[in-house]
């Protein structure tokens, strides 16, 4: 450790006190990776602020010492982005954290980064309204870390990404400024919406410490089906019936493929199949209603699309729990590192329309390519978000540069996005190109530049 690193470490810990700065034998495991298939590196030192202003005040301490800060949250990210680099601080948000205010006649509440998602949900509940984002990993993420990724999950064809969700936000400049912009206001055009460059921007323009969360009335009844369809055409005459049968109380259209299907509900424990198996895709719809009206229009409108024929079999949900468990099937991709053992996860972007072709030129390449490589399918269809999960089993290491080729070749050829929801971080930079033009690239480093000259905030992220 140089002199101007113990300096800096010896300044913070006088600053914000010695429980807020982990250095050496200190330093916790957990800081050094995130669950990317990138391994662990130590950081010079966690640091660990209690307080907005003590985020602020390690980044530019840090900053002005010539030293890197890497901003980390759930440490959930699969790309990387919170991965921390030799020499760099480790700025953990896990202290940040807790409801600071919920506005009933706004329908807003104002959370702390650090605060996990599942908590947020809660709050809203016992609140009596409804936070809209939701993915398989809600108890480990942070709401500073969805933001900071725009994260989407599982109901993003009602509600919209996470930067659909928040009204106003502060964040930790490189320089040490922080800047509180905290509107509740649903129209609020007063210049730039400065929000929206750290929405997305992966923690390399600043560091996101408070944000005020649009709410939703929390529905007054859920209503869910799996089913089982023939084809790929009968899974879009589906979803266009769902989208015009069901209109603004459609919530959720998740597809899985049968290799995923097969997998979650034979080797995940605790997953079932509600429905026999055989089909060639394996559809969730969920619809979120306000009044009973709404639960025996969703009834209606599944005997009907039965009756024509476009289901060749289904179960619907009698109850929250049955809900609960459909989703369980859709939610055991979290769990596929127990049964599969490491493997690389991808959540590529397509049009609608191409999206089988897609996954059958994907599962044809990668078996040509890797021999004995299994590839599974699965994703929000309806807001063009594919998942992939892809390893070759029992091969240690894993073949990651290789699969990686593959999927983001053809995400190419085929007119799509390397990623949807997941952000780039540094497994995903190489591919960049790919999905943004030579002049979008260049727009992004003028940014960039003017925020953080020096190139010290999450250094080699994304660009």
């Amino acid at each position: 450790m140089s002199t101007a690193e113990a300096d800096l470490i010896d300044r913070l810990r006088a600053t914000l006190g010695p429980q807020a700065v982990l250095s050496g034998a200190d330093l916790p495991a957990r800081n050094q990776q995130d669950w990317s298939t990138l391994g662990p590196v130590r950081p010079l030192a966690v640091v660990r602020p209690a307080d907005p202003q003590g985020v602020a005040t390690a980044l530019g301490a840090a900053v002005a010492a010539g030293i890197a800060v890497v901003p980390q949250g759930g440490l959930t990210g699969l790309a990387g982005g919170a991965r921390p680099i030799e020499g760099a601080i480790a700025l953990s948000l896990e202290r940040l954290t807790g409801i600071e205010e919920i506005d009933p006649a706004a329908a807003t509440m104002t959370v702390r980064a650090g605060t996990t998602l599942e908590a947020v949900q809660r709050a809203a509940e016992d609140a009596g309204f409804f936070f809209a984002l939701d993915l398989g990993a809600r108890g480990s993420c942070t709401i500073g870390g969805n933001l900071s990724t725009n994260a989407g999950g599982n109901r993003v064809l009602r509600y919209g990404m996470a930067r659909d969700m928040v009204l106003g936000l502060e964040a930790a400049l490189p320089d040490g400024t922080l800047v509180t912009s905290l509107n509740k206001m649903l129209k609020n055009n007063a210049g730039y919406d400065l929000k929206q460059l750290f929405v997305g921007s992966e923690g390399t323009l600043g560091i996101i410490t408070r944000a005020v969360l649009r709410l939703h009335p929390a529905p007054a009844c859920t209503m869910a089906a799996l089913c089982g369809l023939a084809s790929y055409d009968a899974v879009l005459a589906f979803l266009a019936a769902a989208r015009r049968g069901l209109g603004p109380i459609l919530s959720a259209f998740e597809v899985m493929w049968p290799d995923y299907w097969q997998v979650a509900t034979e080797r995940v424990a605790g997953v079932r199949s509600p429905i026999g198996r055989g089909h060639a895709f394996y559809v969730l719809v969920e619809a979120q209603g306000s009044d009973s009206a709404d639960a025996g229009r969703f009834d209606a409108w599944l005997e009907s699309e039965a009756e024509a024929g476009l289901i060749e079999d289904a179960a619907v949900a009698q109850s929250l729990a049955d809900v609960k468990a459909f989703w369980g099937v859709r939610d055991a991709a979290a769990e596929l590192k127990l049964v599969l053992g490491p493997h690389a996860s991808f959540d590529i972007g397509l049009p609608v329309a191409g999206m089988d072709a897609y996954a059958r030129a994907c599962r044809e390449a990668l078996a040509a390519e890797l021999p004995g490589c299994l590839g599974l399918f699965y994703g929000h269809i309806a807001d063009g978000n594919m998942h992939i999960v892809a390893c070759v089993p029992g091969a240690d290491p894993q073949p990651y540069a290789p699969i990686d080729a593959v999927v983001y070749r053809l995400v190419r050829q085929h007119g799509g996005t390397i990623s949807a929801e997941h952000g780039i971080g540094l497994k995903k930079k190489p591919y960049l190109p790919y999905t943004r033009t030579p002049e979008e690239l260049a727009l992004m480093r003028v940014v960039k530049q003017a925020i953080d000259p020096k190139g010290l905030l999450n250094p080699g992220k994304v660009l």
